[in-house]
C-alpha cells in the first residue's frame, strides 16, 4: 500500500477522476506533469490496461506529488491486492464487489463501486462506499442524478461513462459530487501525435468547466 494517502483537499480542487486505459507507459509518463499543470489532480489506471501495476507504482514514484493516483476496472480481490500492492491511493470498481468494498472500508481506502439502478447505488452506499460511480451515466444523463439526490441526498455520486466537455456542467449542476472521464478527456488523436500542447489546453478546458 501507499505511504501516501487519498488527499481530499487535491480532489475538492478538481473533482474529476481521469480515466487512462489502454494508453502505452511512455505516453502516461508523459502525460501526467501536463494533467497536474493543467490544473488536473486525480487520475485512475485501469487494471485491464498492459502493465498497470508498473504504471502505478512508476506514477506514484515520478510524479505522485500533487497528484491522486488510484486503479480502476478492479473486479476481484486479485485486482485489489495487485492494486494496492501498486500503492493505489483509491480504488474504483464497475460493478458491486461486496469483498473489494469492505476490504478497502477496513483498509482504509477510499472506493468508488460502479452501480446502476437505486438499489445497486444504495446498497454500494451502505456498504461503506466513499463515493458511488454511475455507470454508464450517458443512458439516463444528468436529470437521472437529480432524481437519485431527491430522496437521498447523503449519497456521494461519481457519474462516469460518456461525460464529456458538453455535458459535465449539467451533471455537476444536477447534484453530482465529481466525474468521471475517459476518452473524452485523453483525446487519442492528440496522444497518437505527441501534441503534448495540444492536450494540456484540451485538459483545461475540462478543468474551467469545472468550476459552476
Amino acid at each position: 500500500m501507499s505511504d501516501r494517502t487519498f488527499s481530499w483537499e487535491l480532489f475538492n480542487k478538481a473533482p474529476l477522476v481521469g480515466i487512462i486505459r489502454n494508453i502505452s507507459p511512455d505516453d502516461v509518463q508523459k502525460i501526467l506533469p501536463i494533467y497536474k499543470e493543467a490544473g488536473l489532480t486525480t487520475i485512475e489506471i485501469t487494471m485491464n490496461t498492459p502493465g498497470a501495476a508498473e504504471m502505478i507504482r512508476l506514477a506514484l514514484e515520478t510524479e505522485g506529488e500533487g497528484l491522486n493516483i488510484g486503479a480502476g476496472t478492479v473486479c476481484t480481490k486479485d485486482d485489489l491486492e495487485m492494486a494496492l500492492e501498486a500503492g493505489a491511493q483509491f480504488i474504483v470498481t464497475p460493478i458491486i464487489n461486496k469483498k473489494v468494498i469492505k476490504s478497502c472500508v477496513k483498509k482504509k481506502v477510499p472506493i468508488f463501486p460502479g452501480a446502476f439502478t437505486p438499489t445497486e447505488i444504495y446498497n454500494a452506499w451502505t456498504l461503506g462506499a466513499t463515493m458511488v460511480k454511475i455507470y454508464p451515466a450517458t443512458s439516463l444523463g444528468p436529470e437521472y442524478i437529480k432524481d437519485l439526490k431527491a430522496p437521498m441526498n447523503q449519497l456521494k455520486l461519481l457519474p462516469t461513462g460518456g461525460v464529456s466537455l458538453e455535458n459535465m456542467s449539467a451533471f455537476l449542476k444536477s447534484g453530482a459530487n465529481g466525474l468521471g472521464v475517459g476518452g473524452q478527456l485523453f483525446d487519442k488523436k492528440l496522444i497518437q501525435e505527441q501534441d503534448w500542447e495540444g492536450l494540456k489546453a484540451h485538459f483545461r478546458r475540462f478543468h474551467s468547466k469545472l468550476a459552476l
